[in-house]
Order: structure tokens, then C-alpha cells, then sequence
């Protein structure tokens, strides 16, 4: 990744918190071991919150075509990481995409990127399976737009109630699959599908 200026100094100023972080935690952010952690912490952070700095709408319009034909398109499985804007602890899962085309196909790595680009930020699960939805709805014409999404939060495994084996899952929807069941159960089919 090739860092400007101005990122340069948002690390620097990132890197400058985390040292008072580790101060305050206890530790001597100066001890081996720890002297370079703030700088390589903020740079993960600055890295996994890329999704500020990126538009998912354009994205998406940057690889629409002319309908091929197809009832339904799924991209399925999408993993992505992103941080609970709660305590900042990471949550991770998968995420499932489903659209019904009308006139517009999307290439289907733009879908992955949406998905990257909301992920990227401090979020809910919640309000991530929702702008996805969303960004894809309003980037493309279509009949219908369904995200499912299936993740583990640290939030709940590492503290407070601390259940390992728990995961949420989270489902929005648009236009057709908003009042045709059967279309909302032939997506969840095609998802556990293994043909």
C-alpha cells in the first residue's frame, strides 16, 4: 500500500493515541517488544477502516453491463471483517448477495468490493447487512436485492457474556423479495445448494 503525505500523518497521530493507550493500560510503550506496536497498530487500523475512505455506489457503477439473462444472481460466502462500533472489537463472518436483474448485471466482484467497503468501518451487523442492500439496490436496476449475512462478534465471546459458540445473523430486502416469499425461500435454498 502506497502511503501519502497527509495518510502519513493520520498514522503518526493514530500511532501517538495508541502509545498513550498502552501508557495507560500499564505497560511501557517504550519496552522491546512494544516500541514499534503503536505505529504497526495504527496502520492495521488506518487498513482496516479503508472503507471511509472509499465510495461503494461508484464502485458498483463501475461494472454494470447489459442483462445476460439470469432469473436470480448470487454471490455467496463473501467473508468480511469489520470492527463493532460499540467496543471496537473485531466481528467476521459471511455475507450473501442475491439479485434479480432487470436490465443491469454487475460484475460480480463489485459485490465483494461493496461488501469490503461497508465491512471497513466501525459498524453494527445490523446497519452493515442494510447499506449493502441499499448500495446495491440504488446502483443497479433490478427487480430485487436480498443480503444475508452470518457473523461472530468478540464482543460476545472475549467479554460480557462471553459464549463462544454464538453467531447472528441478519437478512434485508428489496422490491420482489420484499412480498414474494418464495423467492426469499428459493435464495436460502440456493445458499445451502451444494450443487
Amino acid at each position: 500500500m502506497t502511503v501519502t503525505m497527509e495518510q502519513e500523518q493520520v498514522i503518526a497521530e493514530i500511532a501517538s493515541h495508541y502509545e498513550s493507550i498502552i501508557r495507560l493500560l500499564g505497560d511501557n510503550p517504550a519496552r522491546p517488544g512494544l516500541e514499534k506496536t503503536p505505529v504497526r497498530a495504527a496502520k492495521a487500523l488506518y487498513y482496516a477502516t479503508q472503507g471511509y475512505r472509499q465510495d461503494a455506489a461508484e464502485i458498483m457503477k463501475s461494472a454494470i453491463f447489459d442483462y445476460a439473462g439470469s432469473r436470480m444472481v448470487i454471490v455467496k460466502d463473501i467473508e468480511f471483517y469489520s470492527f463493532c462500533e460499540h467496543h471496537i472489537l473485531p466481528f467476521f463472518g459471511k455475507v450473501s448477495v442475491g439479485y434479480i436483474p432487470d436490465g443491469e448485471m454487475v460484475g460480480l466482484s463489485k459485490l465483494a468490493r461493496v461488501v469490503n467497503v461497508h465491512a471497513r468501518r466501525l459498524q453494527v451487523q445490523e446497519r452493515l447487512t442494510a447499506e449493502i442492500c441499499a448500495t446495491v439496490d440504488s446502483s443497479l436496476k433490478n427487480k430485487g436485492v436480498i443480503v444475508a449475512c452470518n457473523a461472530q462478534h468478540l464482543c460476545m465471546k472475549m467479554r460480557g457474556v462471553e459464549k463462544q459458540e454464538s453467531s447472528t445473523t441478519s437478512i434485508e430486502y428489496t422490491g420482489q423479495f420484499a412480498y414474494n416469499p418464495a423467492l426469499r425461500e428459493e435464495f436460502f435454498r440456493l445458499l445451502t445448494d451444494v450443487r
